[in-house]
């Protein structure tokens, strides 16, 4: 059957906060606490990955106490709901500093966001994939996700500009104006969700400890296959992610035009989710995203050839780039969703919680090796974050921003050949599922 639009609507809306809080984390803050908090890089980026490192202990804890949670009690919507003020909570913090916050501030804080995240992203994410056992509305579930994400981060971009604040050294007072826009929105988006989402999943767990939970990764499979290239790609998208205020305003000399970029980005990102999950439905998921993957290649293979006056062929690099990455925000997800049947036609378990808590552990993982490579390795080239380069400075830069991207993506395309779970094998798994119920 095919989902309502207001459910669809009310489950995609939190995403909205959640997706422009989290870029400013991930792209605004390390810079923010270098240029404008006087942290080094290295402490900046040590930091981050201590915090994201820590984090990783939590998905699981999370994702197999949300499978436990009785319905009664909002399996999924409970969760949520305790984790959103203290995202919110983490965000003013972060966001809001004092006056030269010290190092085990900014470690403090973002442990909080990021465990406040996992409270609300891992059970958000296992009740997506069970509003729906179709393979075609699962793509619709984690499109309007992806879109109400996307035009998150298109707000937390696009409001600052319109009030003055575009270049990338205004950062401290675009990071006010989103912490307002960010809470507000988190007070609508978790109402809306409360009133139209029904959380009535369904779970079949092991009777074991959590970390016996994670079997599902034993052994070679589909599950442990779609973990593998998204970790990969997570990583070479998180790279340029990171590095992209610096690539703008040390390559390209353009530090004003930043905040164009990243919107231009975007909007090819948020315009490209249709077209994606059209491609699901007509070639498969598996097979659209190793085509967005090789896109992506191609753009980025340009990167290093740029420089100053190079403005317009780095946009046409946003762009492309920005289509491929529509394809990431909508289709692993979609195909992770997939293998929960998958498991439970296996093992007789079904455990959407635990699966999404190894989604976000990759997640979390890919920023956290992205940052822990990218900052120490600039800090030995003796890279300047609010001064001048060396040439070996800025070689670094393009080598961590253009190039080692694409040798990641080149490698999570080697892991999705061969992907066995298409739309007719993902209709033989329910017809086995319905049968075994049956019996």
């Amino acid at each position: 059957m095919r989902l309502p639009a207001k459910t669809l609507f009310g489950y995609g809306a939190l995403a909205f906060p959640l997706a422009g809080c989290f870029l400013c984390l991930q792209v605004f803050l390390p810079t923010f606490y270098a240029a404008s908090m006087g942290m080094s890089l290295s402490t900046v980026g040590i930091i981050l990955m201590i915090a994201r490192f820590g984090d990783l202990l939590t998905d699981p804890v999370i994702g197999y106490l949300s499978d436990r949670t009785p319905v009664r009690l909002g399996r999924r919507r409970g969760w949520v709901m305790l984790g959103l003020p203290l995202v919110g909570l983490a965000a003013w913090s972060l966001f809001q500093p004092p006056s030269n916050p010290g190092a085990g501030y900014l470690l403090f804080w973002t442990t909080v966001i990021y465990l406040a995240g996992t409270m609300v992203i891992v059970p958000m994410n296992a009740w997506g994939a069970e509003l729906s056992p179709d393979y075609h509305q699962r793509s619709r579930v984690t499109g309007i996700r992806a879109l109400f994400g996307l035009l998150g981060t298109l707000a937390v971009l696009i409001v600052p500009a319109l009030l003055g604040y575009a270049d990338a050294r205004d950062l401290p007072a675009a990071l006010e104006v989103n912490t307002i826009l960010i809470l507000g929105t988190f007070c609508v988006a978790g109402v809306l969700m409360v009133l139209t989402v029904p959380d009535r999943s369904r779970v079949s767990l092991p009777q074991t400890s959590v970390i016996a939970s994670f079997a599902v990764l034993r052994g070679s499979s589909p599950i442990r296959k779609l973990l593998i290239a998204f970790l990969l790609n997570g990583i070479s998208t998180a790279l340029p992610a990171t590095l992209f205020l610096f690539f703008v305003t040390h390559m390209l000399d353009r530090p004003d035009l930043a905040g164009l970029l990243m919107v231009c980005y975007f909007a090819s990102a948020a315009l490209s989710v249709p077209v994606w999950v059209w491609a699901a439905k007509r070639f498969g998921k598996g097979t659209s995203w190793r085509f967005a993957m090789v896109s992506a290649c191609v753009a980025f293979s340009w990167a290093p050839f740029l420089g100053p006056g190079d403005e317009a062929i780095f946009l046409v690099l946003v762009l492309v780039s920005g289509l491929a990455a529509g394809a990431d925000f909508v289709l692993p997800a979609a195909l992770q969703a997939d293998l929960i049947d998958f498991d439970e036609m296996k093992t007789g378990y079904r455990r959407a919680g635990v699966f999404y808590a190894l989604w976000g552990t990759a997640t979390k993982l890919s920023f956290a090796l992205a940052v822990a490579i990218a900052f120490p390795l600039l800090d030995l080239a003796g890279f300047d974050a609010d001064g001048e380069n060396t040439g070996r400075a800025l070689t670094a830069l393009v080598l961590l921003y253009g190039v080692v991207p694409i040798g990641l993506k080149l490698a999570a395309l080697a892991m999705m050949r061969g992907y066995p779970i298409t739309a007719a094998e993902h209709d033989r798994i329910l017809q086995t599922l319905a049968l075994r119920s049956a019996s």
